[in-house]
Parts: structure tokens; C-alpha cells; sequence
């Protein structure tokens, strides 16, 4: 980029080879480029198969890498959404200042290794810690990712399972959290067992749906390729050839985290998602993940990924809420 005659202000263009990929690169009405502009306070103006990036140095640089991240994830002929820009920029702006370490760091993150692939979708790590959950998914035995709602836990642990079915490294996979949360009883509840569980199963349902369509989900699940139970269900079960996964963790007893982890067979891949800070058992009670990481984290054999604010990938405020309840406790502590 050339510089202006004030040092802090920048002035550059930056020269893109296929026109045909510049409507996804800039967004709906360039709604994309918009955003970059409000993120970083600066000026994109496109033209042919020019971009003009006009503002503060910093601005401009920051701007610059996450064109550039969009432009190659678009030639490696993946799509481009709004999230896949807030990813492009939560990414760069954790590599600050800019250095060429940090230029590596951020191409170890974003290379095809770390590429989930699916019926439906290819999903790329957004967060310096979801490319760690990616690489302990696809290649560990035992994960556990811990921390708050909105870091993409579940989500890719099952986009993993899908890729693992899919790709006929397991037989199966299973999908499991606690039935009862919040004190409540099944019994309680209208309808059979099915339409009892289903409310507590839906978001695993919904996040197959986003990996392969809904119709084969559906059939995949009568032919048992993919079982959604309750976390009794597992008892006395012993789970081989399979990708299974622990939803709602902090909601289990010790004895049903114990039950759970034992269940471990051959060609087993097993992971547990839970925030230990919202915790929906009884006053008093212990929760089973609570439990399980002060018993088992000296284990080399398994992952431990931990989450935080930085890593949500919902809407900002989320983010924020988070940091919010965090300070909340820590000045309590």
C-alpha cells in the first residue's frame, strides 16, 4: 500500500484475479464490505476487479488480511456468509500487532487441515481455540471442550462425527445429554418417551440438520447410523466403532459422567461438551463434569479445550454478556 503524507493514514489497493468471485467477496449490496468498514473504521471502494482500502494504517491492514482470508476461502471454492466474516475478523484482530510469526499463526489456523467437511457444509475454525477443538476431534480419542454457549462446541463435534461417518472412519455415531435438567422429571412431562426426550434432543437434531439434510438424517437414524438418546440409555452399553457425543455435560451426576466415560470401546471417539459455570442441578448437588475434571485431567490421553468470550461466534452482545457474568464472578472470588 501506498503511503500518504500523513503517517497514520494509508491509501491502497488491493488487485483481485477473478472478477467472478468478487459479488461473494463483497456481500449482498456489499453488505460484507460494510461491515469490515464499521468493524475497522475505514473506506473500501470497489471497482473491476480493484478494492481501494483508504483509512487509519492499522485500519487498513487489518482490513487487507481479512479480504485477503475471504478472497482464498472463496478460490478454494467455499462460500462466504456474514459469520465467516465476523470469523475473518475476530482471527486477524487476535493477531495483533501484525508480524509475519503472527501471519503464520493465522495461516496454521485457516489451512485445509482444519477444514470440516460435510454433506452440507465446510466449516472453518473462526477462533485460535476452535482450530485446537478441530485438531483434537479429528485426531484424539477422548475431548472434552469446556466453557460457554455460543463457542462452537457442540457444533463441531458433531460436524466431526458427520465428516467421521461419512468418510467410514465409525460405524456410528451417537449422540447423548441428560434428559432431565432443571430439577425436572420425565414423568412429568406429555406423550410417550419419544415426544418426552425429543425438547432436550432437538439441538443435536438441528445441528445434523446443518451437516446433512434433514431426509438423511432421518433415514440414517432408522438404519441406526446415528442414535440421539438420553444419557441412560448408555448404561451397561460398551461403544465401539463410534463417534460419540455428551451434550450438557455440567447437568450430569458424578455417577453418570462415570457411567458415560467408562462406556469407551475400541475405535472410539468420544466427546464432552459442558459449561461448568451454568451448572442446572439441584442446590447442593455435584456436577458430574465438575467431578470428572478434577479426577481425570492428569490423563495424557485426553483433550481439554477451554473456551471463553473470545471465542463466541453467536452475535457480539453474546460475547459480551459472557465477559459480563465472568467479572461478575471473578470479583466475587
Amino acid at each position: 500500500m501506498k503511503q500518504n503524507k500523513d503517517q497514520n493514514y494509508k491509501t491502497g489497493v488491493l488487485e483481485f484475479e477473478d472478477n467472478l468471485l468478487l459479488p461473494a467477496l463483497y456481500g449482498e449490496h456489499n453488505s460484507f464490505l460494510s461491515r469490515i468498514e464499521n468493524e475497522f473504521g475505514c473506506e473500501l471502494i470497489g471497482k473491476g476487479n480493484l478494492l481501494s482500502v483508504e483509512g487509519p494504517e492499522e485500519a487498513c491492514n487489518l482490513s487487507r488480511d481479512v479480504l485477503l482470508s475471504l478472497y482464498n476461502r472463496l478460490e478454494e471454492g467455499l462460500d462466504v456468509t456474514l459469520d465467516d466474516v465476523d470469523g475473518a475478523i475476530r482471527l486477524v484482530a487476535m493477531f495483533e500487532p501484525p508480524t509475519a510469526n503472527n501471519a503464520d499463526r493465522r495461516e496454521n489456523i485457516a489451512n485445509d487441515d482444519n477444514v470440516i467437511r460435510t454433506r452440507k457444509a465446510l466449516i472453518s475454525p473462526r477462533s485460535v481455540n476452535q482450530a485446537k477443538y478441530i485438531e483434537a476431534l479429528r485426531y484424539g480419542n477422548m475431548t472434552f471442550g469446556l466453557g460457554p454457549a455460543g463457542t462452537g462446541k457442540t457444533f463441531l463435534a458433531v460436524a466431526m462425527a458427520v465428516s467421521h461417518l461419512l468418510e467410514g472412519k465409525v460405524e456410528r455415531i451417537i449422540l447423548s445429554r441428560p434428559a432431565v435438567e432443571a430439577g425436572e422429571k420425565l414423568g412429568f412431562l406429555p406423550g410417550d418417551l419419544k415426544e418426552k426426550v425429543d425438547p432436550y434432543l432437538r439441538p443435536l437434531y438441528d445441528a445434523l440438520g446443518q451437516m446433512i439434510s434433514m431426509e438423511q438424517t432421518e433415514k440414517r437414524l432408522e438404519r441406526g447410523e446415528i442414535e440421539v438418546a438420553p444419557l441412560a440409555f448408555m448404561r451397561g452399553r460398551t461403544l465401539s466403532d463410534a463417534f460419540v457425543i455428551l451434550d450438557e455435560a455440567q447437568n450430569t451426576t458424578p455417577m453418570q459422567m462415570k457411567m458415560f466415560l467408562t462406556r469407551f470401546g475400541q475405535n472410539c471417539h468420544m466427546v464432552v461438551c459442558g459449561d461448568p459455570s451454568q451448572t442446572d442441578l439441584p442446590d447442593g448437588s455435584v456436577s458430574g463434569l465438575k467431578d470428572a475434571l478434577d479426577t481425570i485431567k492428569g490423563i495424557n490421553d485426553i483433550a481439554f479445550i477451554e473456551f471463553n468470550a473470545d471465542d463466541v461466534v453467536r452475535h457480539k452482545l453474546v460475547g459480551k454478556i459472557v465477559r459480563a457474568y465472568d467479572e461478575k464472578e471473578s470479583r466475587k472470588s
